[in-house]
């Protein structure tokens, strides 16, 4: 199928991607190849160590969440969603200007390595941190969430204002 691609997991299992998207369905765009790429990815996921607070400039506690692939257009991008209990509006102790350093280490430092890690490419990366979880395309009023896009270059990864 166009757009496959296959990914060898470290135990030597090959998985298949499916990154072709059919337009969204009434509804929503919950198809159920996204389905199969989220599973995919988490079976990943289970390979990824989980950051802690000495791995970002805020010092504040992040752990991986998911990540997700989608094609956007005719560009593929990744989000990388951490959770980050320090950015809760009512009880946190980072601001977004503190935690804004954060976005670049986590693009450079672990998406970067991860994508490499599991041969996988995108043309945008997406770092979210969220207080709380926060299933991807809904809401949560009483959630903090913080987003920034970036595009791997060479050099690392370049904010891309979005």
């Amino acid at each position: 199928m166009k757009g496959d691609r296959q990914h060898t997991v470290p135990n030597g299992t090959v998985r298949r991607v499916i990154t072709a998207r059919t337009a969204a369905p009434e509804g929503g765009a919950r198809t159920w190849k996204r389905e199969w790429v989220r599973g995919c990815v988490s079976a990943l996921m289970l390979y990824a160590t989980p950051l802690f607070a000495e791995d970002v400039p805020s010092g504040q506690p992040v752990s991986l969440s998911e990540v997700l692939i989608d094609e956007v257009g005719a560009e593929m991008w990744m989000r990388f969603r951490f959770l980050a209990p320090d950015i809760a509006r009512e009880s946190g102790t980072v601001t977004y200007a503190e935690a804004e350093p954060d976005f670049q280490a986590l693009c450079d430092g672990f998406a970067l390595s991860y994508m490499s890690n599991f041969g996988l490419s995108a043309d945008v990366v997406v770092i979210s941190l969220m207080d709380r979880p926060v299933a991807f395309g809904t809401t949560d009023p009483d959630a903090t969430q913080f987003f920034e896009a970036f595009r791997p270059g060479p050099n690392g990864c370049v904010w891309e204002a979005l």
